[in-house]
């Protein structure tokens, strides 16, 4: 499942900080190679599709990327592969620091991002803006994203805060902590998250744990296979459950990825939590 991919990521998070490279100034991009799909939904949102070379698995949902070669995965990267497209830029997580070395000694530039939080989307469009020559663009973009984002939240007119249990996989229920990124999405939607007691940012839920957070809502991912625990307990007995506010996102990558798309994201909830 991609969840696997993503979480793990997020979990090497914490120690991974430490360890990451600093960026220096380096010449402009004209050959990216993007390790993570947010990077390459930010190249194409900056206009600068035709210097995308090669992408990460699961950028098959990033319209401008399809048919681009993949290079790497949770584990790997296929260095060779990226030397042979004669890339001159890679963007990759801090916590792709290890995979990347190889990259380094073949003397590709590799600038490292965060992309766990909200604040990195805006932070990431620009340093890519800055790299590849669309400094201005980003800025624009960034603006108007917040924009949007402003005007979003001005629609929300819900009578009590509803909480929000966001599920990632169903059996064994795996779901978000407050300091997620996800977190952060539903709370700009204006929600709270159903489990907040969580010190992680993905974690598995007991059932025990599940009934006593009773949650308003519940909104999972695609592939979370929620359909086949609701009829059974202690599923059916939630307040969401028995209320019929069980929603599904069919595009899961506009909740779950921090990219310019989480306005897409954002729209889809503050709709579904306006029906309370």
């Amino acid at each position: 499942m991609k969840f696997v991919f993503f979480a793990l990521l997020a979990a090497l998070a914490g120690c991974a900080r430490a360890g990451s490279v600093s960026n220096g100034p380096v010449p402009q991009a004209h050959r990216i190679v993007t390790l993570m799909p947010s990077f390459a939904e930010d190249v194409c949102a900056l206009g600068a599709r035709d210097r995308l070379v090669a992408v990460s698995e699961y950028s098959g949902d990033v319209p401008c990327a399809r048919g681009l070669p993949e290079v790497n995965n949770f584990s790997s990267v296929n260095t060779e592969k990226i030397v042979s497209l004669h890339a001159d830029r890679v963007f990759a997580l801090p916590e792709q620091a290890g995979m990347a070395q190889g990259l380094k000694r073949a003397g590709i530039p590799v600038t490292f991002l965060p992309d766990d939080g909200y604040n990195d989307i805006f932070t990431d469009l620009q340093a890519i803006g800055d790299a590849t020559g669309r400094s201005g663009a980003a800025a624009q973009l960034i603006a108007h994203l917040k924009t949007q984002t402003a005007r979003l939240r001005e629609t929300e007119r819900y009578r009590k805060t509803p909480s929000v249990l966001f599920v990632e996989q169903a059996a064994p229920l795996w779901t978000i902590g407050p300091k997620s990124y996800i977190a952060t999405l539903i709370g700009l939607a204006g929600g709270r998250i159903a489990t907040a007691s969580l010190r992680t940012s993905y974690a598995q839920f007991s059932d025990e744990a599940l009934l006593r957070a009773d949650p308003d809502v519940i909104v999972a991912t695609a592939d979370s296979r929620i359909d086949q625990v609701l009829g059974r307990e202690p599923w059916r007995t939630l307040r969401a459950v028995r209320a019929h506010r069980v929603f599904v996102a069919a595009d899961s990558n506009m909740l779950v990825r921090p990219s310019p798309r989480y306005v897409k994201g954002l729209q889809w909830l503050i709709a579904r939590f306006s029906s309370l």
